[in-house]
């Protein structure tokens, strides 16, 4: 038996992770490191990044104009997203959302980014929004909706981010800041002596390897350089 839907958590103070498979999917919070912006862009009007958990989005101002709408529609779609009793067209994009295997507790991520207060939505929310706007808005189906939609349907959305703003979604790069570090302390101690960064290289590669963030705002080699000087 299948388990229950997946679900986008949109805790901005956690890394998300996949959890198990299952036919629905939950991307759920559950490791204690903050959650930031990896990597952003403006492309023309359409704003977009990916998060440090490797989560690809577009900025409030970006999904209003691939569907084609006023910014204002899309906030009152994240406000509106928890009503008791919710407007027909938050029911129509959470019915979508679920068909494509994904729920969310809300529209978008929050996030302070470069002392700027960013609205983050993840890219199967934007998916659904755009696809609402694109068939079955009634009267308020956007021709631009319609296009973008034919032109970002599936993964290409996902693809189309993580390619503007360069990112690698295999995590080939993620050990880059590592070995720019084991570069900037290669022998920087004399033969023989006890050098912190040498003795901890290998706890951050299992780090690492268990999917934390290692980069400038999370060097463990210095908490532990700390710890032991006070030892």
């Amino acid at each position: 038996m299948a388990n229950g839907p997946k679900e986008i958590s949109q805790n901005a103070n956690k890394i998300n992770v996949l959890a198990g498979k299952s036919t629905k999917k939950e991307i759920s919070a559950q490791r204690d490191l903050p959650l930031g912006i990896e990597k952003e862009g403006d492309f023309g009007e359409v704003g977009m990044g990916v998060l440090s958990d490797g989560t690809p989005y577009l900025n409030q101002r970006g999904l209003a104009v691939l569907c084609g709408v006023e910014n204002a529609h899309i906030g009152t779609i994240s406000s509106q997203w928890n009503d008791e009793d919710p407007k027909p067209r938050i029911r129509k994009i959470k019915a979508i959302l679920e068909e494509s295997g994904f729920t969310a507790q809300s529209a978008h991520v929050e996030i302070i980014h470069a002392g700027r207060r960013n609205f983050c939505y993840p890219a199967e929310v934007c998916l659904a929004v755009l696809e609402y706007y694109a068939l079955d808005a009634g009267a308020n189906v956007q021709d631009a909706a319609r296009k973008n939609y034919r032109l970002l349907a599936g993964s290409k959305l996902r693809d189309m981010i993580y390619s503007r703003v360069g990112y690698d979604p295999s995590g080939a790069d993620r050990f880059k800041k590592w070995h720019d570090r084991i570069g900037l302390n290669f022998q920087s101690a004399p033969r023989g002596y006890f050098h912190v960064f040498n003795e901890a290289h290998t706890i951050i590669y299992e780090l690492i390897l268990a999917g934390a963030e290692i980069g400038e705002k999370t060097v463990v080699d210095i908490s532990i350089g700390q710890h032991w000087s006070k030892h």
